[in-house]
């Protein structure tokens, strides 16, 4: 049995274990939260090194991208280093591949017309395939990594504005502790504080991190399908109760929640047999037509509508 463990700077209430068989091959996947604890959690990176098959860094990313740029950010690269042996992702390779591919199908099945919709795409920096793939579907899409991230009043509405911000910015950015962007730990588990509503209400589809998506958004959100994953059954049931109309997870539900791209693509570095830096995105696609994952879609409300 292949063990996927994904050492998380999440909240620990959201811990979940299964076990899935793909292709044949029987995997335990964890996600352990270390409550937003860095120390903790390189600590237990270091413990696991060389004891499991891969692992995911989860509530965190190594590295955001703008475009054709790449940009490392200080504390990811704190958790990457304290892996020696085993391999270990972050989930973007995923985001480039199965998230953008979850556009495509979602427009060509007849779930979703992209072309023209309003969308909010809370962050796309952690996301960058899923906002080329909304941009090249049609749709209409407000970037709000600036609003939600730094709290500043700035919607971009351009990928190369967008990638000209990024370039400006990260750099410096990059190196501040990654809780200052992010809700980590407990933070997770905080009501949700209403900021900028008028994007979510011009938006007819709201996608990205759903952690983003949830410390911002307001009590009504009828009509709305949302995009993204890392749900449990808790965040469908608040979604629901705002009169979300459609949710769409981009990874399977698996024992009654979705995972985060990291764990997935641990688990399928685990299957592929190779380090991280030798995968391809070719490599990935190649599986995720195997494996045949497909988004999840789930009607919240009856008779809901894009």
């Amino acid at each position: 049995m292949k063990k996927i463990v994904s050492v998380s700077l999440g909240s620990s209430t959201r811990d979940h274990q299964v076990e899935v068989d793909w292709l044949g091959e029987r995997i335990d996947i964890r996600r352990i939260g270390f409550d937003g604890s860095l120390d903790r959690a390189i600590a237990a990176l270091h413990a696991l090194d060389g004891t499991v098959d891969a692992i995911g860094l989860g509530g965190i990313d190594v590295y955001l991208y703008a475009g054709k740029h790449r940009y490392a950010l200080r504390d990811g690269l704190r958790m990457l280093d304290a892996v020696k042996e085993t391999p270990v992702v972050d989930g973007s390779g995923l985001k480039n591949t199965l998230e953008r591919e979850t556009i495509t199908y979602l427009q060509n099945n007849g779930i979703i017309d992209f072309k023209g919709l309003p969308v909010l795409m809370v962050s796309a920096l952690d996301r960058f395939g899923m906002a080329q793939a909304l941009v090249e579907a049609g749709a209409d899409v407000t970037f709000g990594d600036f609003i939600f991230a730094l709290g500043i009043d700035k919607p971009v509405k351009t990928l190369s504005e967008f990638e000209a911000l990024a370039d400006r910015y990260l750099p410096d950015a990059c190196k501040l502790p990654f809780q200052f962007f992010y809700p980590t730990g407990k933070k997770q588990e905080r009501a949700p504080e209403p900021k900028f509503p008028q994007y979510y209400r011009d938006a007819r589809l709201i996608a990205g991190d759903f952690h983003f998506i949830r410390q911002n958004m307001p009590d009504d959100l009828s009509g709305k399908t949302i995009i993204t994953n890392t749900v449990t059954q808790h965040n469908v049931d608040e979604l629901r109760d705002r009169h979300v109309a459609r949710l769409v997870t981009t990874t399977p539900n698996l024992g009654g929640r979705s995972f985060g791209t990291n764990v997935m693509e641990a688990a399928m570095l685990a299957i592929l047999g190779k380090r991280w830096d030798e995968v391809t995105d070719g490599d990935y696609r190649a599986l995720l037509a195997r494996l045949d994952f497909r988004p999840y879609v789930s009607d919240l409300v009856a008779h809901a509508a894009t």
